[in-house]
């Protein structure tokens, strides 16, 4: 398989933020979405964002901005569609997705996903942490994903599927496991905020 393309997500609405977009919100010297690029950009061999809106407010980071294909905010499934429907366009097998307001996703994030995947015809894997009350909490919007199941997806999601979990299992999706509880730490309100300025 050829080395993924990274797509980050960043497409929700930030209704707990209060709208707008989170990722562009200052952490530290640069943007949340800055150190989102800054990590997942050596781990791929090209990076989009999935953005809905106007795309010049993206401008500064210099990548291209894809929208979703699927009307109103169809969820995390309609970036990855978006991602799968870019990369195809550049020939490639697949994407590897890291959401725009997670700024302390692992470095490794991609070799563990490919490491998870080893010996599927379709690679398809989602991050995992271990959880106190599950066993192992799934991160949905961290994932690779494989461009030949994007028509697959594109049927899924006109059907009205929403939930990651529902097409990763249905497709044998595998988890790859991550060590650190707080890795995917995720920035919602301003309290997030505060603790992420914290973190660093």
């Amino acid at each position: 398989m050829n080395p993924p393309l990274g797509v980050i997500l960043a497409g929700g609405r930030a209704t707990r933020m209060g709208g707008g977009d989170k990722g562009l919100l200052a952490l530290d010297d640069q943007t949340i979405l800055g150190h989102v690029v800054e990590r997942l950009s050596p781990q791929v061999a090209d990076l989009a964002l999935n953005a809905n809106g106007d795309p010049d407010r993206f401008a500064s980071l210099g990548l291209p901005v894809i929208a979703d294909s699927i009307a109103d905010y169809a969820g995390p499934l309609a970036g990855v569609l978006a991602g799968l429907d870019w990369a195809a366009g550049q020939g490639a097998d697949a994407i590897v997705t890291a959401a725009a307001d997670t700024p302390f996703f692992p470095c490794d994030l991609v070799p563990q996903l490919l490491l998870a995947t080893e010996g599927m015809t379709h690679p398809l894997a989602l991050a995992a942490t271990p959880d106190a009350k599950r066993g192992t909490a799934r991160h949905p919007t961290f994932g690779l994903w494989p461009v030949a199941l994007r028509d697959d997806l594109r049927a899924s999601l006109n059907d009205g599927l929403r939930k990651v979990v529902l097409w990763t299992d249905r497709h044998d999706g595998q988890d790859a496991l991550f060590p650190d509880e707080a890795a995917f730490f995720n920035v919602n309100t301003p309290d997030d905020l505060a603790k992420a300025r914290a973190m660093l």
